[in-house]
């Protein structure tokens, strides 16, 4: 078996949170937010939200359509800072149980195909 050269960590923390941020940005605008109720929200700066919008950032992982979709779901959850963290806690499980990380991973590191290093079960 290939061992991976970036730890699945990383690629949660480097690539993947970038992406469900800014897909969590769009869907927030979309359901009406401001840029400076959103950077509330998501407890990052309206510059960050802007670069998010514009796609200067979060653009380096593209996250799979049923991912954005339970993205979309999780916006709508979100009512302040905690629900938000919450939110965001159940979209990196989601996309873990899914094998998600796994296929970003993959598109990372090259000879690596299919793996479960990035997989969590849960009961």
């Amino acid at each position: 078996m290939h061992v991976p050269a970036k730890h699945p960590q990383e690629i949660e923390v480097w690539y993947v949170l970038p992406a469900v941020r800014k897909e969590l940005v769009r869907a927030l605008k979309v359901a009406g937010h401001s840029q400076k109720k959103i950077a509330e929200l998501l407890n990052v700066t309206e510059s960050a939200i802007s670069q998010y919008l514009k796609e200067k950032r979060g653009k380096t992982a593209d996250l799979s359509q049923d991912v954005k979709d339970f993205v979309d779901k999780a916006a709508l959850k979100i009512k302040d800072k905690t629900t938000a963290y919450r939110q965001i806690q159940d979209i990196c499980k989601y996309i873990k149980e899914s094998k998600a990380l796994c296929q970003i991973h993959a598109g990372f590191e090259e000879g690596l195909d299919v793996c479960d290093i990035c997989y969590i079960k849960t009961k």
